[in-house]
This record gives C-alpha cells, structure tokens and sequence, in this order.
C-alpha cells in the first residue's frame, strides 16, 4: 500500500519505518524542513532502539521518503495517518491545532484526487474530536462527505518510548473505529501479520480506549508508590508485597473489578480501606489517592440518589439490596446508604432481595439491620410481583438473574434505574437507565 503519513515526531517516525520494513511504500510529510532531511538521508529525528537502522534501510530500500508538500503525498498515497501531537493548553484542555491544519491540508489535496482516500488519525484525542474538529475540517476543505467521498477511521498506538519498535510488532491489542466495515478492514489489512486482538468498534469508543488505558496506567504507579510509602514506615519490603500483589492474575491484575456498576460495600473493602488510611493518618503518611477511594464512592452513591430524585419524590421499589447478588450480606451495603438518602428526602420505598430475610438472619447481618436500619421490615416484600405493583421508579441494586424476567411486566408509566449493570443491552426496557453506562 501506499502510506502518507503526517508527523514525523515519536509515532510518526516510528510507524514509517515499522509500514516500510512490512512492505509498504511511505511518504513521510512534516512542516519541520530539518527532519524531513533527516529522513530522507536515513536518520531518525528521534532516539529510540533500533529505529535508525530500520529507516536507514527503508531509505536505501526506496520504500521511505519525506517530504513537505501535503497535496504531493497525498495525491501518491492511497492512506493517510495523522501522527502529529496534540499538546496540552494551560488549563488542560488539548490543543488540536496542528490536526485541524493536516486535515485542511488533506481535504485541499483531496480535491484534485479521482480514487477515494483513506485519512486515519492515529493522534490521541479525546471522545467527540474526530466528529467535532477532524471530519468538519476535512469535509469542510475538501467539499466531500466522509464515508462516501472519503474513507475516515481512528487507530490508537499503544507505543511506549524506549520499546516503540517491539511494541509495534507485539501489541496487547489492534483498536480500529471507522465509519465503514469496508474502511475497518482496510486498516486492519495493515496489521494482518501481527498477532494480536483486533477490536473493531465505534470512533467515540477508540477514542476514549487510549484515555482509559494511559490514566490506568498513571493510576498503577501512583498506587503502587502510596503502597509503598506505607511499607517503608512500616518496615515492610514494598517490593515483595507488590511481587505478591501482581501474582494474583485472577482478581488483581484481571478484569475483576473493572466492570462499570454501582459502588462498593460488604464487610472488607470499606473496613479495611478505613484502616490504612487510619495507619497512614497516624504517621503523617500522605496518600491522597488512597483517600480518594472513599470520597467517589461516596459520591456515586449521591448520584445514583439524584438521578432517581429527578423525578420528584417518586414511589420507589429497590430490586436486590445486599451489597452484591448471591449474599445476604448486608454490612456496609451501598443499597442500604441510598435507601436512608431516598427515606430521608420523602421517598415511599419498598425493597425485595430473595437472599434477605429477617427471620433468618443472624449474627453480624442482624446487629448491623438492628443499628443502621430498624425499620428495614416494614419496607421489605416478598415477590418481585410486590415492587412492580408499587413502584413508578424501579431500581436494580445488584445482580439476580430474576429481575430481567419480572421486569417483563413493567408497566408504561414506570423507569428502570440500573445502578449495576444487571441488565444487557438486549434484554433492558426502553424506559432504562444506567448510573455508569
């Protein structure tokens, strides 16, 4: 294939000689007049392992050269990726300058070009930039329409400096969103060689895929740094404990846990998050992000209280109130905390969970409904039936593979409220909503 490709910094670079090196013929466009030079005499504008050597080669191969001239490599290209940066402004917001000038600059060449175009951005941007800054300004200099005058798509990279090269050739995942099934698959046509998960999807969800994995990642290390903090005060190797920690591929370091839904409770992760942050108080430890936990979790239970109490002060049923499907355990359920908010502001509840029952509980669960919740009996119903008869917002505190089927029944003046995903996309009324979907 013939690739233009716009930017020749850190992906930029990268990328031609990786395209070059599988065979393609890439045409590398910058403003910069020194790198262009540099690429063309087979130089790397950047210093990374290996990369020198591979556009030295693709040089004297012919398959790599440079240039200025953005209608000149278009018009020899049958793709276009726009690698340029996208710099953040004082305040935070991004800076999407030097995009919109490589899509003006496409869509003037695009103009004088018979065969239909392919312009994938490979730039990070945030959900919402490609439909409101790089298809405006292509359509708007080139007077086509994407998807039918041009093909349109976004390819995150997942290259970390020092490993670009490696990472290029073994990615944890090839992401594609496009307009088209058809432009979809010409992208992917550029990575068939590569063995890795290839994930076509929306552009808005390519998008936002590369922000959620480079704040995790930020969030790793300053999470292991506070864990580590702590374990020097205390004397303990941080080292082995995060050794440890990362051993465990089932829940730590898994899918686990990461799925959007409603906060956390039960009778571990609150209590023992109140005690290191105890520990960590009393030695004049500063971990803000640790303390953090708490505060959102918090604050998602607030919302989930406003989103019902948009409706005024409705009458309420909660579907599941322990703090996960499966339990009867109810220490610290978040359920219960969004019950006293809905109780306190006028709400006529009713609740239902089958693995609940006052008669039947005991020891810690019965302290803690005798404490937090007295009247919890008078809320309390035994059939689904009950909530659907009562309520005008139905709410589903956790997962129960039984409130699909009775919502079956659900009345046209009645609303969902789902706070933990219980219901698939295929399965949930029309009249739903999701607190984190």
């Amino acid at each position: 294939m013939n690739i233009s490709i716009f930017g020749l910094g850190y992906v930029g670079a990268v990328v031609t000689a990786c395209f070059a090196r599988d065979g393609h013929r890439v045409i590398g466009v910058d403003t910069d007049a020194y790198k262009v030079d540099l690429v063309n005499r087979g130089l790397s504008p950047i210093i990374e392992k290996d990369l020198p050597e591979m556009l030295a080669e693709g040089v004297r191969r012919g398959a790599i050269r440079a240039t200025s001239d953005s209608r000149e490599a278009v018009l020899a290209s049958d793709l276009s990726l726009i690698c340029v940066g996208t710099p953040s402004q004082p305040a935070g917001d991004l800076d999407l300058t030097y995009v919109t000038r490589v899509c003006e600059s496409i869509g003037q060449a695009l103009k004088e070009k018979a065969s239909r175009h392919l312009i994938v951005a490979r730039s990070t941007m945030l959900p919402g930039s490609m439909e409101g800054t790089v298809i405006p300004a292509l359509e708007r200099t080139s007077g086509l329409t994407a998807g039918a005058g041009f093909g349109i798509a976004i390819n995150p990279e997942f290259l970390r400096e020092s490993t670009a090269i490696h990472d290029f050739y073994h990615p944890p995942k090839t992401v594609i969103g496009a307009l088209t099934e058809a432009d979809a698959g010409a992208v992917a046509a550029l990575y068939a060689n590569l063995d890795a998960p290839l994930v076509l999807t929306s552009i808005r969800t390519a998008e936002m895929v590369k922000y959620t994995d480079n704040i995790f990642h930020a969030l790793k290390v300053v999470f292991g740094n506070e864990i580590g903090l702590i374990c020097k005060q205390m004397g303990v190797n941080s080292a082995e404990v995060m050794d440890i920690f990362c051993q465990d591929r089932k829940l730590n370091l898994s899918p686990a846990y990461l799925k959007p839904g409603f906060a956390y409770g039960g009778s571990c992760l609150p209590k023992d998050l109140r005690a290191m942050l105890r520990l960590a108080h009393n030695r004049d430890i500063p971990v803000p992000l640790l303390t953090s936990i708490g505060v959102s979790n918090d604050l998602l239970i607030r919302r989930a209280a406003e989103m019902i109490l948009r409706h005024g002060r409705p009458r309420v049923g909660i579907l599941g109130f322990a703090f996960k499907g499966g339990t009867d355990d109810l220490r610290e359920s978040p359920v219960l905390i969004l019950i006293e908010m809905l109780l306190g502001k006028g709400c006529d509840l009713k609740i239902y969970d089958r693995h609940v029952s006052l008669s039947r509980l005991i020891g810690a669960n019965r302290r803690y409904v005798e404490r937090h919740l007295p009247h919890i009996a008078a809320l309390m119903v035994e059939t689904p039936a009950e909530i659907l008869a009562h309520a005008e917002i139905v709410v589903l505190g956790n997962q129960d593979e039984q409130f699909a089927a009775a919502l079956q029944n659900l009345a046209p003046h009645q609303r969902v409220i789902d706070l933990v995903g219980a219901l698939p996309a295929d399965r949930a009324p029309a009249r739903c909503e999701k607190l984190t979907g």
